[in-house]
């Protein structure tokens, strides 16, 4: 089964739990085992486009959704047996512990 990882980073978070891991062995575990299978870390906020079409017309924003305070900094590809296989390894992601994590199970698309 496929998850989509998003990395965000918290700036309300004042006082992080220590990683279990550094960012450097979380990769060459998941990578080296299989379990994640591609991922990058994203450029700033402001380099991003929002893109919208509405009634015929594509409006194009700078940045991430206005709202959002906890910017999404990275993302990986975990391919795991079920949900808590991957909340297991995306829980030792080293921004578990000082940003957040979200799973996203894939839907695969039968064309």
């Amino acid at each position: 089964m496929r998850f989509l990882m998003l990395v965000l980073a918290d700036p309300t978070l004042t006082d992080a739990d220590e990683a279990p891991v550094t960012i450097e062995q979380w990769v060459e575990e998941s990578y080296g085992a299989g379990r994640a299978t591609e991922g990058d870390r994203l450029r700033p906020g402001g380099e991003a486009k929002t893109i919208r079409r509405r009634k015929g017309e594509v409006i194009v924003s700078d940045g991430p959704f206005a709202e959002a305070y906890e910017l999404i900094g990275g993302f990986d590809v975990l391919e795991c047996e079920t949900i808590e296989e991957a909340v297991e390894l995306a829980s030792r992601h080293p921004m578990a512990s000082g940003g957040v994590i979200q799973l996203h199970p894939a839907w695969p698309l039968d064309l």
